[in-house]
């Protein structure tokens, strides 16, 4: 078999098999075309690749990638291709099994406070067309957790007003329940008003936001809401959509919710991926020693 219907069957396993998201798909893909390349000027075979030939590559690799979040990104991607190879039974062992990378340091996002995000929510002109649209949306980022991704993409069929939830589809297309605010619920229902009298394209109609000309919102779009609604807010940190959610996760443990509901709430497949919130709440009890215990005041 030819090295290019090798690698649709690895696109179609990736897609398909494995459930990944197009943005992963997309990322290991550009990995693979860096292994592609550099065995063709190497003479070397893809498929068929030693563990010392590997070290090379990956050697090569970091000598312009410093980011350690970058590293890691294309060792997943490497691994990847090989554990498709043996899946496949193109290989009889895993090259890439013992090769390591950078040890990524946790990353601590991010977050608001709750006078910030209520100020972002002031600052929202609800005089604009846009305006009930556009708290619905701010409330459901913060409300209920949800990606940015999500968010554009959510049906207003999986919308169950009456039962006070939504049906989500997330990464690797895994589905999950979230319960819907009232606050959500209540701004929700005052932009199905308006939408009703908005020129939704036939292409749209189950989209549960929409932009001006009918169609469905792109997560661009979100992101420059959000930073506009935080520049009015005289927010000085940088901030996305995700930085909504992770202020909803960390509100939730610092107001005493279990770790196992947050998970399941924000869809994490991995509970490590949750507690990076309990060095949030850590951080947040050692600034308060600091700030309030008399040992600490000079």
């Amino acid at each position: 078999m030819s090295d290019k219907s090798i690698r649709q069957e690895y696109h179609r396993w990736l897609r398909l098999e494995r459930g990944y998201s197009p943005n992963t798909i997309e990322g290991y893909e550009m990995d693979l075309d860096k292994l592609m390349s550099y065995t063709e000027e190497h003479g070397l075979d893809a498929v068929k690749m030693s563990f010392d030939e590997l070290q090379e590559f990956i050697f090569e690799q970091f000598k312009t990638v410093r980011s350690e979040a970058t590293q890691a990104r294309v060792l997943a991607g490497i691994h990847s291709w090989f554990r498709f190879l043996l899946y496949k039974d193109y290989i009889d062992q895993d090259p890439s099994e013992l090769l390591e990378g950078p040890k990524k340091s946790k990353h601590i996002p991010t977050v608001l406070t709750l006078d910030e995000v209520n100020r972002m929510m002031a600052a929202i002109d609800l005089s604009s067309n846009e305006g009930h649209r556009n708290r619905a949306m701010m409330e459901m980022l913060y409300g209920s957790g949800l990606r940015v991704s999500e968010l554009v993409n959510l049906p207003l069929s999986r919308i169950y007003m009456d039962e006070h939830y939504m049906l989500i589809e997330g990464k690797g297309s895994k589905q999950r329940l979230v319960p819907l605010s009232p606050v959500a619920e209540e701004w929700f229902g005052y932009w199905m008003q308006d939408r009703a009298s908005w020129p939704v394209k036939p292409e749209a109609r189950d989209f549960a936001f929409v932009n001006r000309y009918g169609r469905p919102l792109t997560r661009a779009m979100v992101f420059t809401i959000v930073r506009n609604l935080c520049a009015e807010a005289g927010i000085a940190k940088t901030v996305s959509p995700h930085t909504l959610r992770h202020s909803f996760a960390t509100h939730l443990l610092q107001n005493g919710a279990d770790l196992r509901v947050i998970q399941q709430l924000l869809g994490h497949e991995d509970l490590a991926t949750t507690e990076i919130y309990t060095h949030l709440n850590v951080q947040d009890l050692r600034n308060a020693v600091l700030k309030c215990h008399p040992a600490n005041k000079v």
